[in-house]
């Protein structure tokens, strides 16, 4: 049994007896005498890699990603008999670290304080005397209340961290309630949430019902003074009405890791928005246990048993 691996990542997984592992390149159709594969891994394919995968290996049996989002492999056209797994809960740690970076930068006024190292001015407005809670932002997570929109293995990794740091944590999911100790509201829920929301983290997928879930309703429903975090996709936040808020003050300031599209055209006005934070998608990128979950995936592949974070088509 051949399984192929992608070259945009070192892997070595411990294989289950009589599998062999070939690396091909994820940019490319794979070649003819690689057509007998019954396992494909996926890290930063190309269309033309996965369009191949899905019209040439009449083999596969087991399309293993190494992302949480299998938008591209699914859109792709696998024959129904292979199973797609998603690589959920391989980014749960590093995303959540991220997401985190971006909140403290905010709350913390780490730009501002750039700006002014940069001016080499000590400034007397980020430093000295300082409200915890002044009425116009929020400058620590003490009390914060944050609700995480899209409550799965990242925002259940990243809640316990906040709720450390002393903020409020709900989680809110299609259906309302209690995941890993946390209180979940439901989706249907969010709207009346969100005036006693003061951070509004979204780790939403992508998908015609989440499609612009944050736009201008959700926006305006916050208060001034609260934040947006979105390190789920950028197609989930109407941008426009994102850059219009910023600029009405009608949001304390935003931390986009994702947009849309990507890479963000260099003359898209959201670049210029104020008190707003922008990475080039780098939250995740560095899948941890991606051996582990190949090699135990594989195995139950060969042994028939289920198959660990099965995508639903």
């Amino acid at each position: 049994m051949k399984l192929l691996l992608p070259d945009t990542i070192a892997l070595s997984p411990q294989l289950p007896e009589g599998w062999e592992a070939v690396v091909v390149d994820a940019r490319a159709a794979i070649p003819a005498e690689h057509h007998d594969a019954a396992a494909l891994v996926v890290w930063g394919a190309s269309r033309a890699h996965l369009a191949s995968a899905a019209e040439q290996l009449g083999e596969l049996r087991l399309v293993q990603s190494l992302s949480a989002g299998v938008e591209g492999i699914l859109a792709a056209g696998f024959a129904p008999d292979v199973v797609i797994a998603t690589g959920a809960g391989l980014h749960s740690v590093t995303v959540s670290e991220h997401a985190l970076a971006l909140l403290l930068t905010l709350v913390r006024r780490l730009p501002e304080a750039a700006a002014a190292q940069e001016r080499h001015e000590w400034s007397s407005e980020l430093g000295g005397l300082q409200p915890l809670h002044p009425e116009d932002r929020i400058t620590t997570l003490l009390g914060a209340r944050v609700l995480i929109w899209g409550f799965g293995e990242i925002g259940q990794t990243l809640a316990p961290t906040l709720r450390a740091l002393g903020a409020q944590v709900r989680g809110a999911a299609r259906s309302a309630g209690t995941r890993a100790g946390f209180e979940v509201i439901a989706e249907s829920d969010v709207l009346a949430a969100l005036p006693e929301t003061d951070v509004l983290i979204d780790i939403l997928p992508a998908t015609e019902a989440t499609r612009h879930a944050v736009d201008a309703e959700v926006l305006a429903a916050l208060p001034d003074h609260a934040l947006l975090i979105n390190v789920g996709r950028g197609a989930t936040v109407d941008q426009v009405a994102l850059r219009e808020a910023l600029e009405a003050g009608t949001l304390g300031g935003a931390g986009l890791d994702v947009t849309d599209p990507e890479p963000l055209p260099a003359g898209d006005p959201l670049w210029d928005a104020p008190r707003l934070l922008i990475t080039p998608h780098g939250a995740g990128g560095r899948p941890v246990g991606a051996e582990e979950r190949i090699a135990a995936n594989l195995r139950a592949l060969a042994e028939g048993a289920e198959i660990a974070h099965v995508s639903s088509r």
